[in-house]
């Protein structure tokens, strides 16, 4: 029996079940702390077996939510968790626990009051080295005082760390954070991406009917920074004389009124640089959309700095897509290698990858999407439960032994 610990306390566990929203730590303002679903037979055609998963709700989720903390984030947010664990040990201690929300103290927490194996898998450290070389360089009062409240809690954080008893990371790139941070011996978990059903659905065939459409499949948050590639198509377009049929489609959901906003203005965006009958929004698409999507599709695009992973860069290798991504995090050191697509980090660079993606010879074409399909076989769904199904019989040994 899995328990899942959710501050949701107007869904029941069916809605929970059908149309539950991919979470993506550490901003965990509408999520759990504990084990915590990330896919929905709905939206991302996984099945779920609803007698195996047990929702337990808490009334103290407002403690993790940044608008809580105005001041000090990071240290409130992480304090705020502890309550919000405190309330879930209430309604059930566990046999172990498993922290896949970023939510590092509660992890020392459940080790320090009932002794039972922990785990923790990481998405994004809640710091990192990145972030402290991101302060400027002057030694101003603001940016001293922040630097050493940073250190604090990079003391803090790499202190959780030791109460972990097994960590497992979504890349690469999180990887290299989590080793430098807390310890060397990290497992490599990608996350389970619907590789084998692409592959079934979307055959090389559909290659033939291709449209000149450059795809991104994202949530309309800021960091996905739709605007970059909002300013880039419009470079391009403007550009190019081979490709005026070219078309930007952003597929992804809306959250809550700050997103429709977001999306909002992006429509403004488009409409100002003079590309608004290019540019397509579809939102809170379900995965029946999604798929015909990636079937027309010719190019896979993705903006993100730092993406942690990017299991939407997956979807486009699995869709045999070019993909156009950002020259860092995940997509740029796990999947897009090998020569199955191109990297790009300012507007005039992703510009220039699209104008090459649209322009590949026919034999070229064809033999990056093939290499990106068999890339894409390393993130399937049976790898995914292999290895998690290894670390958490490791957690299940160690709580033999407790017993």
């Amino acid at each position: 029996m899995s328990v899942v610990y959710t501050g949701d306390q107007d869904a029941s566990k069916e809605q929970i079940l059908s149309r539950i929203q991919v979470r993506c730590p550490p901003h965990p303002s509408t999520s759990s702390p504990a084990i915590a679903l990330t896919l929905s037979q709905t939206r991302f055609s996984i099945t779920l077996d609803p007698n195996r998963i047990l929702f337990l709700y808490l009334s103290t989720r407002h403690y993790v939510a940044a608008s809580t903390w105005p001041h000090f984030t990071l240290l409130g947010q992480s304090i705020g968790s502890l309550i919000l664990a405190w309330d879930a040990f209430n309604l059930l201690v566990p046999d172990v626990y498993i922290d896949t929300m970023g939510y590092a103290f509660t992890v020392a927490f459940a080790k320090l009051l009932f002794d039972i194996p922990t785990g923790a898998y990481v998405h994004y450290p809640t710091i990192s080295t990145d972030m402290l070389e991101s302060l400027p360089s002057n030694a101003s009062l603001r940016t001293t005082v922040k630097r050493q409240y940073w250190l604090l809690f990079a003391a803090l954080y790499k202190r959780c760390g030791k109460y972990v008893d097994r960590v497992m990371v979504n890349s690469s790139w999180t990887a290299a954070h989590m080793r430098s941070l807390w310890r060397t011996d990290v497992t490599i978990v990608f996350p389970p991406c619907a590789v084998t059903e692409l592959l079934r659905e979307i055959l090389a065939t559909a290659d033939e009917t291709r449209e000149k459409v450059l795809l991104c499949i994202a949530q309309f948050r800021p960091e996905k920074d739709h605007k970059l590639l909002i300013d880039a198509f419009s470079r391009f377009y403007k550009s190019t004389t081979k490709h005026k049929d070219a078309k930007l489609v952003l597929v992804g959901s809306v959250r809550h009124s700050e997103d429709a906003t977001r999306v909002y203005d992006l429509r403004i965006q488009a409409r100002e640089m003079g590309i608004k009958d290019q540019v397509v929004f579809v939102t809170d698409a379900l995965w029946s959309e999604v798929l015909e999507w990636l079937g027309r599709a010719w190019v896979g695009v993705n903006a993100m700095w730092n993406e942690h992973f990017g299991i939407g860069v997956v979807e486009y290798q699995a869709a045999g897509l070019i993909s156009v991504v950002h020259d860092s995090g995940g997509p740029k050191e796990d999947i897009v290698v090998g020569e199955t697509g191109f990297h790009a980090s300012t507007a005039e660079g992703f510009a220039s990858a699209f104008e090459k993606a649209l322009s590949l010879p026919e034999p070229e074409v064809a033999a990056m999407r093939e290499r990106a399909r068999r890339s894409a076989r390393r993130f399937d769904e049976e790898t995914f439960e292999g290895l998690w199904l290894s670390e958490f019989g490791k957690l299940m040994e160690l709580e033999e032994k407790l017993r």
